[in-house]
């Protein structure tokens, strides 16, 4: 499940809009949910929307991960930070992913942990 998480941060972090689309398409179930206190949004172009509108706000800040991935059975929760790369992160947060039966994401649960005021 490592990997579901390195494919979720690569897409957040893919500044093309149709690399990020492949990804999407490869990685997501196309009714996919993506929920965080800011925003909820169902399906591929919402989320990829989403995506585009973090990098619009935080233009050169890249998405890295905290620490180690947990999962059991199709989740895996991890923090993440954003912020500029190699730099201690000024936003932190929490995710949950889970995944359908064949690895895809199929719903994410989004938490701000540490944000700027």
């Amino acid at each position: 499940m490592t990997t579901i998480t390195d494919r979720y941060l690569t897409a957040w972090n893919s500044t093309d809009p149709s690399e990020r689309a492949r990804l999407l398409a490869e990685h997501w179930r196309d009714d996919a949910t993506y929920t965080d206190p800011l925003v909820e949004v169902t399906g591929r172009d919402a989320i990829a929307a989403t995506m585009a509108a973090v990098q619009t706000q935080f233009p050169g800040f890249v998405f890295s991960l905290i620490g180690t991935p947990d999962t059991h059975h199709r989740q895996t929760r991890f923090q993440w930070g954003l912020g500029p790369e190699g730099a201690e992160p000024p936003i932190v947060g929490f995710d949950v992913i889970v995944a359908d039966e064949d690895g895809r994401i199929q719903q994410v649960l989004g938490f701000l942990d540490r944000v700027p005021a």
